[in-house]
């Protein structure tokens, strides 16, 4: 069985991908109760079941939202520093906007509360609904002036529409004029009519896909020519970016409206993204590496669900030797991203 890596100090990575669900909700105050609108039930070994519209979503435990337990798991991992962010489900880009600006306020007062308490071994992402451009945009204010929190998360599609569309544009521009971090997390991937299996398959392989998908559109949308300044990181090692580079490449250099719309090369274009380690294999991380450059990876778990990595820095460790580059993936790179003091 593989051993965690033996850290000399005990708390000395910064994991920027976490998650957080809140341990109850608040009852609707009026009816009809929205369609989306979840709740909690008790599970056992303190296990709550998020519900929603009557059927169970997913079961989680007491570490998405117990600031000693999270700590504790973080010391044993060897990470100083988490930051947490909403579970993409509790995006709602789907629900009614005023309804899903109720559930992404509720839950990034949640986060902050865990900030508050995690005596600085938290820093905060939030959700806003993007959806709704004007609500989105004040949700941005509220976690940036109220909050204090680093950045945003946001899905890799809002209701289909990938992330790097035009019309996202004035979000992002705010985002950075603000010197807000963005990560990017797969939500609701398409192609899960192509999948043959169990529903897991959803964050097995249809995550990867629609994060390399996002990707793609923040290149061949423009949104890094427009704004060279946006610090965007894409979940789970960039998904299937690294193999979808190469053919944007070729594609750039053989259809002069793809060289047009794109601008510059693709290649170059994704040396400007940050993405986390979640690749499960050191081949793969090392590829992540190649492509996106040492100054640009970062450590991420999805801490506290099963499906994660439970030994971040011994899989960095175990991919490389140089410890230059260590130091960088475990700690050096998130500080940028995230906009930490050094």
């Amino acid at each position: 069985m593989h051993q965690p890596y033996a850290c000399t100090c005990a708390r000395r990575g910064i994991d920027v991908h976490s998650h957080v669900v809140p341990s109850t909700f608040p009852d609707w105050t009026s009816e009809p109760i929205p369609v989306g609108w979840p709740s909690t039930q008790a599970a056992s070994c303190g296990h709550r079941t998020v519900v929603i519209d009557g059927r169970p979503y997913r079961t989680v435990s007491d570490a998405c939202w117990t600031v000693a337990r999270r700590i504790e798991d973080m010391d044993r991992a060897g990470i100083e520093i988490q930051a947490l962010s909403p579970m993409p489900e509790l995006f709602g880009y789907w629900l009614d906007a005023p309804v899903a600006d109720a559930l992404i306020r509720y839950t990034n007062d949640v986060i902050a509360t865990m900030v508050r308490e995690g005596g600085g071994r938290f820093v905060g992402l939030g959700g806003v609904p993007l959806q709704d451009m004007d609500m989105a945009l004040q949700e941005l204010y509220r976690i940036h002036t109220e909050l204090g929190f680093a950045g945003v998360e946001v899905g890799s599609n809002v209701n289909g529409a990938p992330i790097g569309h035009p019309k996202f544009a004035e979000f992002f521009a705010e985002v950075a004029r603000l010197n807000m971090a963005v990560f990017v997390h797969a939500v609701r991937p398409t192609g899960m009519d192509r999948l043959v299996g169990p529903p897991n398959l959803q964050q097995v392989l249809g995550y990867p896909s629609d994060v390399g998908l996002a990707g793609a559109s923040i290149l061949t949308g423009g949104l890094l020519r427009s704004l060279p300044d946006l610090r965007i990181a894409l979940s789970h090692g960039g998904g299937t970016l690294t193999a979808l580079l190469p053919r944007l490449e070729q594609g750039f250099r053989t259809f002069p409206a793809l060289a047009e719309s794109l601008g510059t090369s693709p290649s170059q274009q994704a040396c400007s993204l940050y993405t986390d380690t979640l690749t499960f294999d050191a081949t793969m991380l090392r590829r992540v590496v190649e492509v996106f450059g040492d100054k640009r990876v970062m450590i991420g778990t999805d801490y506290p669900f099963n499906f994660r990595d439970d030994d971040p820095l011994g899989r960095i460790h175990g991919a490389f030797q140089n410890a230059d580059v260590t130091k960088r993936l475990i700690r050096t790179n998130a500080r940028v991203f995230l906009g930490l003091p050094a």
